[in-house]
């Protein structure tokens, strides 16, 4: 059997699409789709996996047994989402396990701020490269990465490729469980005279990390990703949601939202599908 030609698959995806169709299977997709499905799975996948392996020594450094059975959680949470991505990823035809054994998923840099940059050739967000040197960074993680995870991962409940929407049914609910850890010790360390300072430099740290993880406004990459429907909205509206959030959450606690300016000579075009 001859193989289907590029333009009528093309034609019949587009068609597929317009009318909010799902894509289940490889034979549906054109090139072009497959390889942006697989860079954004990508993305999220290991950004999963490098964000457990940098909760991991906080298994054995937490306040007390409570907090070590929290944190252990929580890697735990976050190593079966990369397994699910992963998975997926098998199906698309990506070689896991070599990439796996090619790749420093404990790589981090010992760097204040990289700006927008990635330190190495994995596809995380460079976010996961910081190292989480203090109970309150990881509290602040929690606070605004997986808050800034949750808010993109909302575009990938109802993408056009049904198995990364049943997948991401479970990851949604687990991220908001460590979102909302987050939530409750920053009111309760935002409450102590000795624990406020700690608390605010840390957010001082990540929240300027988070707010460049989602990718330059107005990117043509990300116009394509809403064209294919693996997006829904533009890099900066995601932005701008998390930003809201966050604010409204520094009142209640009374917090400051630090100053954060995007880098517009290198801003990625990428967004950050994570966990």
């Amino acid at each position: 059997m001859s193989k289907e030609p590029e333009r009528v698959k093309e034609e019949r995806l587009e068609e597929k699409l317009s009318k909010g169709g799902k894509v289940e299977t490889v034979d549906e997709m054109t090139e072009e789709y497959r390889g942006h499905l697989t860079h954004l799975m990508m993305m999220q996948a290991d950004s999963e996996l490098a964000g457990a392996f940098g909760y991991v020594p906080w298994i054995t450094k937490s306040p007390d047994i409570k907090e070590t059975l929290q944190v252990a959680q929580i890697v735990k949470d976050e190593v079966r989402h990369a397994r699910v991505m992963y998975r997926l990823l098998e199906g698309l035809g990506v070689d896991v396990q070599s990439y796996y054994e090619s790749h420093n998923f404990n790589l981090r840099v010992d760097k204040a701020d990289i700006g927008t940059m990635r330190a190495a050739d994995d596809k995380r967000v460079n976010i996961f490269y910081y190292p989480i040197d203090t109970w309150f960074d990881f509290i602040m993680f929690n606070f605004c990465m997986d808050r800034g995870a949750g808010h993109q991962l909302e575009d990938s409940l109802d993408c056009s490729y049904k198995p990364w929407c049943d997948g991401m049914e479970g990851i949604f609910k687990e991220e908001a469980m460590h979102m909302a850890h987050g939530d409750q010790w920053t009111e309760q360390l935002a409450k102590g005279e000795k624990t406020r300072g700690d608390l605010q430099a840390a957010l001082d740290r990540w929240y300027p990390r988070t707010m460049n993880i989602f990718g330059r406004a107005n990117s043509p990459k990300n116009a394509v990703y809403r064209k294919l429907g693996l997006k829904k909205r533009d890099n900066d509206e995601v932005r701008q949601a998390f930003s809201k959030d966050v604010a409204n959450l520094c009142g209640k606690f009374g917090l400051r939202v630090p100053d954060w300016k995007p880098e517009a000579a290198k801003m990625s075009e990428e967004p950050f599908i994570p966990g």
